[in-house]
């Protein structure tokens, strides 16, 4: 039997007049891998913070077990600003101590990308100081791992880590035996990692089995059988699930809850966007060209992050763009944003970025823009417009779109300057869709935004006719709201990934395998080349048989796009005929996987020839 950890007890927290916890009693025992999740703002951190005994209940207790080792990473450090990352992250171990360790040395190379740091001026001399709030919180999280714990309190771990970060985070976690708390909006993280799952909403909490999916299963079914949540939650939520179920049916190993009850629960529910109506609408608004970028190369300084690049953003093209960090992924959206906005007299270093005449952009960047702090939030809508067209016929008045973004009416009137970083990031948000652009370029759009308020952002996507290109760490928003996945590998080139976020984790883990030879092996690496070299050349014939397979597949790829646009079609016209539309989506299933093989080919011919 699992053994008790930690015990909370009719516990109560009121801020205010508000009462953020109300009677909670739950427990934490060995082996739990719990998710939290809520919107921002009902007690996520506060919950966590009572169960690590750093903050007080007003009512109840927190017990924990005798001898208990926790570890717990917050939102804010505790670092000493004049130690260096050596003291701080490995202490007084000399350095045949901790690289002999093989844990330190996968928490350093996970976190930092090498056990010399890369990216720190010293390496693992460099002093705290002056450097950025992510580089703290690697550290911090850093400094949390290679130590012994019985139990684990993480709080956003996955903010300010990239894709490769969150991947390798997840596979750490799955493999300690600490038991696990973690807050994160993270929900692939939540999938990942989690088999249970709180959700704090309006000072309660409600526990579910499994990960985050399940949790999406489970709730779906709750709300349907009790029928005491409001029509529109309802609907988002069964959205989502039939997006899990229809567009992602193997997203994790673990068990599906209820797979029957589910699928009875979305067995009407179409597909969450009608792509080939957006791409029609799109086409109105936006004629042929968006974007064009023709033999561009972007620098940051001195420094080059892209070379040649030609490319083309299209109507309607929802693109997600993943990359190391200092590949050049925010810079590529600048330089497109400023030749946007200059009419195109403000162009990149070389080439030519051409953009489209009926181009209205809109773009969130990763800072929150200051709005006058004695503003109430529905006027600082408003201030943009009264009323918005998200396309397909949806038109929504402000306070409308602010309630869809979960500002209840007496939140609307609440100052700007008393809104938290997360609903000042929701109201950003807001002003820019309230302007009714027809590209959207959104850098990091899911921080400080808890579960509910993605969903939310998501629902609003999925109808939102125009381009779009979404810089996110988040795999699951990128996912959801994407149709076409892009690198930037950091060697200067920008390459579609047809199997997405999984082939990107896969190819920078080739690179980062191929890199380490070449670091260690020195001259013997050099007498090696020569070999290389002796390698037979593709003969002619090679060659045009190459060149016509590339043409054949290029030939089929085109009449399969013309097949999926009928197909979207056809479904679109016999959406009440259930089993029409079953069976004209085993019909675009079939085309899109045989799609995608192609596409594969068509790489590995494209990078031979």
């Amino acid at each position: 039997m699992a053994v008790n950890l930690v015990n909370v007890e009719a516990v109560s927290k009121v801020y205010g007049t508000r009462a953020l916890l109300d009677g909670v009693s739950l427990g934490v025992s060995e082996g739990d891998r719990i998710g939290v999740v809520g919107r921002n703002g009902d007690g996520k951190t506060t919950l966590i913070r009572m169960l690590a005994k750093l903050e007080e209940a007003d009512t109840g207790r927190v017990t924990h077990s005798g001898g208990l080792h926790i570890g717990v990473l917050t939102q804010h450090d505790s670092l000493d600003p004049a130690a260096t990352v050596r003291h701080e992250v490995i202490g007084d171990l000399a350095d045949h101590e901790w690289a002999g360790n093989a844990k330190i040395r996968d928490v350093l190379t996970g976190l930092f990308g090498g056990l010399d740091l890369p990216g720190f001026p010293h390496g693992l001399d460099t002093v705290i100081a002056p450097l950025s709030g992510g580089e703290r919180r690697r550290i911090a999280l850093a400094k949390l791992l290679i130590a012994e714990q019985d139990l684990i309190v993480l709080d956003e771990p996955t903010n300010h880590l990239d894709v490769e970060g969150i991947s390798w985070l997840a596979r750490h976690l799955q493999a300690r035996r600490s038991a696990l708390v973690c807050v994160t909006h993270d929900r692939w993280f939540l999938d990942q990692v989690c088999t249970r799952m709180w959700d704090v909403q309006r000072g309660t909490v409600y526990e579910y089995e499994g990960g985050y999916t399940d949790y999406v299963f489970a709730r779906a079914e709750r709300e349907r059988i009790a029928a005491t949540e409001e029509t529109k939650r309802q609907n988002l939520v069964r959205k989502e699930l039939a997006w899990l179920r229809r567009g992602a049916p193997a997203r994790t190993s673990k068990p599906r809850f209820r797979v029957e009850a589910a699928n009875e629960l979305i067995q009407d529910v179409p597909p969450p966007r009608d792509t080939s109506e957006l791409m029609k609408f799109a086409s109105s608004r936006l004629g042929k060209t968006v974007f064009d970028l023709e033999n561009v190369t972007v620098q940051a300084g001195p420094k080059v992050l892209l070379k040649h690049l030609t490319w083309q953003l299209g109507p309607g093209d929802r693109i997600g763009l993943v990359g190391v960090n200092g590949a050049g992924k925010t810079s590529l959206l600048r330089a497109m944003a400023a030749a946007a906005r200059s009419d195109g007299e403000q162009q990149p270093s070389a080439g030519r970025i051409v953009t489209g005449k009926t181009v209205k952009l809109a773009y969130l960047s990763q800072e929150v823009a200051e709005l006058d702090p004695g503003l109430r939030v529905l006027e600082a809508v408003q201030q943009v417009r009264d009323r918005v067209d998200l396309g397909k016929g949806r038109e929504m008045t402000a306070g409308q779109l602010c309630e869809q973004f979960g500002f209840s009416k007496e939140k609307q009137w609440t100052p700007v300057g008393d809104l938290s970083g997360g609903e000042r990031r929701r109201l950003q948000l807001l002003r820019l869709l309230m302007d009714e652009p027809n590209v959207l370029f959104l850098d990091e759009p899911t921080n400080d935004l808890d579960i509910e308020t993605l969903t939310q952002l998501e629902d609003v996507l999925d109808g939102w006719p125009g381009s779009m290109v979404v810089i996110s760490h988040d795999r699951f928003f990128i996912e959801r709201t994407t149709d076409r996945v892009f690198a930037l590998l950091g060697d200067g080139a920008l390459r579609m990934l047809p199997r997405g976020i999984d082939e990107y984790l896969e190819r920078r883990e080739r690179m980062i395998e191929a890199a380490v030879p070449a670091q260690t092996a020195g001259a013997p690496a050099k007498s090696e080349a020569p070999a290389k070299s002796e390698a037979p050349a593709k003969s002619a014939a090679d060659a045009r048989a190459a060149k016509k397979e590339l043409q054949k597949i290029e030939r089929r790829l085109d009449r399969i796009s013309e097949q999926e646009t009928k197909l979207h079609s056809q479904i679109a016209e016999n959406a009440t005929d259930f089993e029409k539309v079953a069976e004209l989506d085993a019909e675009l299933r079939e085309l899109t996987s045989e799609r995608e093989d192609l596409e594969l080919r068509w790489l590995e011919l494209a990078e031979d020839a």
